[in-house]
């Protein structure tokens, strides 16, 4: 489920070979701007022109994200009219990302300072 660098969707499992449905699932949520478009939808659904204002992110990136939260089963939307309002497909995506805070307070954020996949900065 990682954006294909060439058509900006996710890659599904089955495309993706040998990744585990709970390995596809974290790199779904492994991208910072996708995790703060879940984070807003948790709030409430919203058109792609909001979470553009909201968040601060170009249009283009905004969709091609919903995009692949969508293809990863995350995200629905319904449409009004010529609007699409974007909302979260699974409520317990919040519990796990709730769980993954405890995680990160219980180490002290140690993760951060990881080699491989803390900041490099």
């Amino acid at each position: 489920m990682a954006i294909d660098p060439d058509g900006g969707r996710c890659v599904s499992a089955d495309i993706a070979a040998g990744v585990s449905p709970a390995a596809a699932l974290f790199r779904s949520l492994a991208d910072e701007t996708r995790l703060r478009i879940v984070q807003r939808l948790a709030r409430g659904e919203a058109r792609v022109v909001d979470l553009t204002t909201q968040l601060g992110l170009a249009q283009s990136t905004v969709s091609k994200h919903l995009a692949c939260l969508r293809d990863c089963g995350l995200v629905g939307y319904r449409a009004e009219g010529r609007q699409s309002f974007y909302s979260l497909t699974r409520p317990e995506l919040m519990d796990l990302l709730a769980s993954a805070e405890q995680v990160l307070a219980a180490t002290g954020h140690a993760v951060a300072l990881c080699p491989a996949y803390g900041d490099t900065a």
